[in-house]
């Protein structure tokens, strides 16, 4: 991995760390234009869903405000424009190239797009833009600008989950990421940010976006300051309990990923600091960086708890039973397609996170689906869980009366024969307005 960060560009990221940082908060002192795809809780899929693709891997080119620009595209291996993917950025650093984003370095495909690329198993599309004399000083917003400009490329041309648009990247490319975070909220559903500073700018910075931020405690580049104060932006407009982030001491060659508590349901805050320098791949109990580092497994996990849909309150979290008091929960956590749901006292783990989206489906686990078994349309059916396929056996309506019915057969979803004790089974039941079929959704 030292190919894709050569030491003697170190001193110019430095160099730049300082010229750049010193204009941050004044080069953009006049607000960015509207976002034109700011909603995402209206559409879930873009224009590409359904038709023939019009754009595939390579570089491309796109002119952004009379300037040519261009970015490196990787379509999933059997892309599939029925389904929508995630859309993920990958900005490189200082003096870096799109390629070697792209590319890996000379640690190849396993270190494409900082590793992630490898662990997505080709479910997410991937993009590396090149920045203007291979920086993000985003000039007048025109970095930004690029960015919208390569979304309404690429998501009227492939099959995009507009509601799963994330950004990341090292140094330079990590303030870039920051820069989208402020700049676009409502496009951008997370970002990583590895080991960065306020180099890019930070127009608007005052709504929540889920964020990951990712330090050295000896950074002699961007000190970790720089980091904990971006982080902080997000702390605050998350609505997390702000708090003094463990670190781990000097010499320890290890890592600490903290979670903060206290955010608003949808917008996480993950802070991971490191015994190391300014790279973004340590691996721990060595002094060396590459592709075996754990940052690459962090971020995939940050970003892949997101499903499809309103990231705000309105759909994140338990959905938990009127008369019992307790949650909606996959049987012995399984993520296997047929799984029961049944009730189980409520403990925030993962098999009882549900996410509404805006297809009306109900997610656990990112990709799997509250589903009625069969496409059955009796009462009695089970309540399981499937992968995610788009069917109306898989479609819930929420009712203001506190009932969830399914949009296939129009029955309530129950907890069999009023029962409240663990491992009550949930099936559909003709509504009839008891206290077994009525829920509350966190």
């Amino acid at each position: 991995m030292r190919g894709r960060v050569p030491r003697p560009l170190l001193a110019l990221i430095g160099a730049v760390a300082v010229a750049v940082g010193t204009f941050g908060a004044s080069a953009h002192a006049e607000p960015l234009a509207a976002d034109p795809a700011s909603d995402i809780t209206t559409l879930a899929s873009s224009a590409g869903c359904g038709s023939a693709p019009t754009i595939s891997s390579g570089t491309h080119s796109i002119q952004v405000g009379g300037t040519n620009r261009s970015f490196i595209l990787r379509v999933p291996d059997g892309y599939d424009s029925s389904r929508a993917y995630p859309l993920i950025f990958g900005f490189h650093w200082n003096g870096g190239t799109a390629g070697d984003v792209s590319g890996g370095g000379t640690d190849g495909a396993n270190w494409s797009y900082y590793g992630l690329q490898r662990l997505s198993n080709n479910s997410a599309i991937f993009v590396a833009p090149q920045g203007v004399n291979n920086g993000w000083a985003n000039s007048g917003g025109q970095d930004v600008a690029f960015v919208d400009a390569m979304i309404a490329r690429l998501e009227s041309g492939l099959c995009v989950d507009t509601a799963q648009r994330f950004a990341l990247g090292f140094s330079y490319g990590g303030g870039m990421s920051y820069s989208l975070a402020c700049s676009r909220p409502t496009v951008f559903r997370a970002v990583a940010v590895y080991a960065g500073g306020q180099l890019s700018g930070c127009s608007g910075g005052t709504q929540p976006v889920a964020y990951l931020g990712i330090h050295g405690i000896s950074d002699n580049v961007l000190n970790i300051s720089a980091g904990r104060s971006l982080r902080d932006r997000f702390v605050a407009n998350n609505g997390c309990t702000p708090q003094n982030a463990p670190e781990p001491a000097s010499g320890s060659r290890t890592h600490i990923v903290t979670s903060y508590s206290g955010c608003r349901a949808g917008y996480p805050v993950q802070w991971a600091a490191f015994d190391g320098g300014h790279t973004p791949g340590p691996i721990d109990g060595t002094y060396e960086d590459g592709w075996q580092t754990w940052t690459s497994g962090v971020t995939w996990n940050f970003f892949s708890q997101f499903g499809s849909g309103d990231p705000g309150g309105g759909g994140d979290g338990e959905i938990v039973g009127a008369q019992s008091s307790r949650c909606l929960d996959v049987s012995g956590q399984s993520q296997t397609n047929g799984a029961d749901v049944q009730l189980w006292d409520c403990n925030g783990a993962s098999n009882q996170e549900w996410t509404r989206t805006s297809a009306g489906e109900l997610r656990v686990y990112g990709g799997k689906c509250l589903d009625a078994e069969g496409a059955a349309t009796a009462p009695g059916t089970r309540a399981i869980i499937w992968d995610c396929h788009g069917g109306a056996n898989q479609k819930w309506n929420v009712n203001a009366d506190g009932t969830i019915t399914n949009a296939q057969s129009g029955l309530c979803l129950d907890a069999t024969e009023n029962r409240t004790a663990n491992g009550t089974k949930v099936v559909l039941w003709t509504c009839n307005g008891g206290a077994n079929q009525r829920w509350t959704l966190g």
